[in-house]
């Protein structure tokens, strides 16, 4: 320990003021490496301090920022007041800026923020608000912010105007809840050249297709109908995700799977596969395979409904038409439990999964149909290394665990297969 003469030489050597004395470098990455609440807040440690948060590059307003010891900061006259504080005070670019406005809550200063934020040079723009029955409309100052990499909107209106052609340095766009045209959609994607990520989730679901032609486009996360939908040109895209909603035209025309997933067979680079299957409950007549392969798709991720005839078939359909698969996770989409024999599903296929290795299968009950697809893909995988059960619900991992445990002394067609049940 310090003797106490030791103490006090050390601390007569300190300058009198350190903070108001460290280099302007090291001051800006200690803000950075605080929450924008906490870096605002070291206003008050000196007058050096004051406005040093007031350069910034990046700000976030989210909940983390909105929330207090009580609750929220959910008055839209604070809300408006800390929005104008930034827009006075704050000097400099601003490269990124995330502001998410508690429920239920109005900003009636947006207007102004994205005005400033498109004269700073912004290039992440994070804007989420509160659900009401009018979206908030961008303004005509958002079509102008031309440096922009990042978008990620919700709840927003979108009105294009004629003359917009694009944010031509966008990398990643992410519009959840946003009202928009199927035209000014697949128009707007269209004009982002350089787009790479796209994450759609739109309830609405549109007469007329929504176009994906993005050349550059390497991931694509969809929610929503997938009947709205037309993947046009998109030959680098890797990753594939579709979540149908309930949305789709239920008895309404029939739909043809095939003719869905016929532009896939252009899609070389894809590997990676996520599919809801509700969206083919619906299907019209479902052929054993599709009329080509996708040699590329080395992993396929699948929610169904295992009590559901039609999506099984589909689903089937689809693992066939995957020959070089080994990876594959299969879930269940609506648990049952105690379901009638009326209601299984036959499991039968002459397919042979030559090149899986893996599959994780998430059961509900341990039902006699969940052992049939087990028994289907050890059967037909001389490949296969691990098979792992996982329960979807708490009360029924006993069940799934004790079907695992039955399907250990089960015939397999590799003699390398290891069945077991993993804990959630």
């Amino acid at each position: 320990m310090m003797a106490p003469e030791a103490k006090n030489q050390c601390c007569e050597s300190l300058p009198f003021d350190v903070l108001s004395n460290l280099p302007e470098n090291v001051i800006d990455i200690i803000l950075m490496c605080l929450p924008f609440r906490d870096a605002v807040r070291t206003s008050i440690l000196s007058n050096i301090w004051r406005y040093k948060w007031c350069r910034l590059p990046e700000l976030t307003l989210d909940d983390a920022f909105w929330k207090t010891k009580n609750n929220l900061i959910c008055h839209t006259t604070a809300i408006t007041k800390i929005i104008y504080h930034i827009l006075i005070f704050h000097e400099g670019p601003i490269t990124k800026f995330t502001l998410c406005v508690p429920k239920s809550r109005s900003c009636p200063m947006i207007d102004d923020l994205i005005y400033f934020l498109a004269k700073n040079g912004i290039r992440d723009l994070v804007l989420k608000l509160p659900f009401k029955s009018e979206p908030y409309e961008l303004p005509p100052s958002f079509f102008k912010s031309l440096q922009l990499r990042n978008l990620n909107l919700q709840n927003c209106l979108i009105l294009r105007p004629p003359t917009f052609k694009g944010l031509d340095r966008l990398i990643r766009l992410e519009l959840c809840e946003v009202s928009i045209s199927s035209e000014d959609l697949g128009s707007l994607i269209s004009h982002c050249l350089l787009l790479e990520h796209l994450v759609l989730y739109i309830a609405e679901t549109y007469s007329n297709l929504i176009e994906i032609n993005a050349p550059r486009l390497k991931s694509f996360y969809f929610a929503g109908s997938v009947r709205s939908i037309f993947l046009k040109n998109i030959p680098l895209l890797a990753k594939l995700l579709l979540a149908s909603s309930d949305t789709d035209y239920f008895g309404e025309e029939k739909w043809d799977i095939a003719k869905f997933f016929e532009s896939f067979e252009s899609f070389s680079a894809l590997e990676h596969i996520y599919l809801n299957m509700l969206f083919a409950a619906e299907a019209s007549e479902v052929p054993t395979r599709l009329p080509f392969s996708l040699n590329s798709v080395k992993r396929l991720d699948i929610s169904v409904d295992l009590y559901n005839s039609v999506e099984v078939s589909c689903a089937l359909c689809l693992i066939r038409s995957f020959p070089y698969l080994q990876y594959m996770d299969i879930s269940e989409a609506y648990p049952k439990y105690d379901i009638e024999e009326a209601y299984q599903v036959e499991f039968t296929s002459d397919v042979t999964f030559n090149h899986l290795r893996e599959v994780r299968l998430t059961l509900a009950s341990g039902s006699i149909i969940e052992m049939q697809l087990a028994k289907l893909l050890l059967a037909n995988s001389p490949m296969l290394v691990r098979m792992l059960f996982a329960s979807c619900v708490v009360k029924a991992s006993a069940a799934v665990k004790k079907l695992a445990a039955e399907l250990t002394t089960f015939q397999r067609a590799s003699p390398k297969a290891e069945v077991s049940f993993i804990e959630n």
